[in-house]
């Protein structure tokens, strides 16, 4: 499944990338929870917006691992974007496999930062410590 699903968004296959999906697939982002939605016309019009805004997109699959009809992947998501700026996200989802589609899916991709708060300033930050 994974295979076919990179495959897709890398030749930036829409059609193909859609048929990865069951229809009433549903995605969660948890650290996000007004993303969730519900069907697979949602994926076509997110992927759609993806490859015309992103004409050089790609993923590639930095690992997985299975669990039952559960997938795990961690993969990175690369490319130009419409205004000029790097798309650099990386993360896991989990998907469910249910007749060689995809039911649902809980994503944590997040954009990379590259520059940011260090160790200390984030543990301060999640604790509440003073600064």
């Amino acid at each position: 499944m994974l295979e076919r699903l990179l495959e897709a968004l890398n030749a930036h296959d829409l059609d193909a990338f859609v048929a990865c999906f069951d229809d009433a697939y549903e995605s969660e982002q948890p650290a996000h929870p007004a993303r969730a939605f519900s069907g697979r016309e949602q994926v076509r019009k997110n992927w759609g917006a993806m490859f015309e805004q992103i004409p050089d997109l790609s993923g590639d699959l930095l690992g997985s691992a299975v669990n039952g009809e559960a997938v795990w992947a961690e993969m990175r998501w690369t490319g130009t974007k419409a205004d000029g700026a790097m798309l650099n996200e990386r993360g896991v989802a989990i998907l469910g496999i249910r007749d060689g589609r995809i039911a649902w899916g809980r994503l944590y991709m997040e954009e990379v930062e590259a520059a940011g708060a260090g160790i200390d300033e984030t543990v301060n930050r999640m604790t509440g410590k003073a600064r």
